[in-house]
């Protein structure tokens, strides 16, 4: 039988070491480099379809698109880094912002959908993931 043995450079050895030690470090700012990319593009919908095809006419004020925003990221229960995409609460008027997005997503009786978070969420995918890639290996590369 053959027998084969395989020795990593050093150096090699010492980055992969650090970077486990760095983990909780780099993988926050991973996300939130691909977090912001779909968050721009929910906001760029967001704003093309407020006061769009309304019965009424409707002057948008800018507080939904102003509340939207990115969480930082963190630990969930399972120990995976997570951030998300919502509404900041509550608005000026005291209503509440994720309910007003709701509406405009999935429509209501007498209001067809508009949605705007799917579509980001789908857009953005392949910049997302090139952004998040790019945002590691210049984090790597630091080591």
């Amino acid at each position: 039988m053959a027998k084969m043995q395989v020795k990593l450079p050093e150096e090699f050895l010492l980055k992969v070491s650090r970077l486990e030690e760095q983990t909780d470090v780099i993988l926050p700012k991973v996300l939130e480099t691909g977090g912001n990319i779909v968050l721009e593009k929910a906001q760029s919908n967001l704003r093309s379809i407020v006061g769009r095809d309304t019965k009424y006419p409707s002057v948008s004020t800018g507080e939904l698109v102003g509340s939207l925003g990115l969480s930082p990221a963190k630990l969930d229960k399972n120990g995976n880094y997570n951030v998300k995409i919502g509404f900041a609460e509550p608005r000026s008027d005291g209503g509440s912002n994720a309910k007003l997005a709701s509406i405009l997503e999935y429509g209501k009786h007498g209001q067809p959908a508009k949605p705007f978070l799917a579509p980001a969420k789908s857009a953005s995918r392949r910049a997302c993931m090139n952004a998040m890639t790019a945002k590691l290996e210049e984090e790597i590369g630091r080591i």
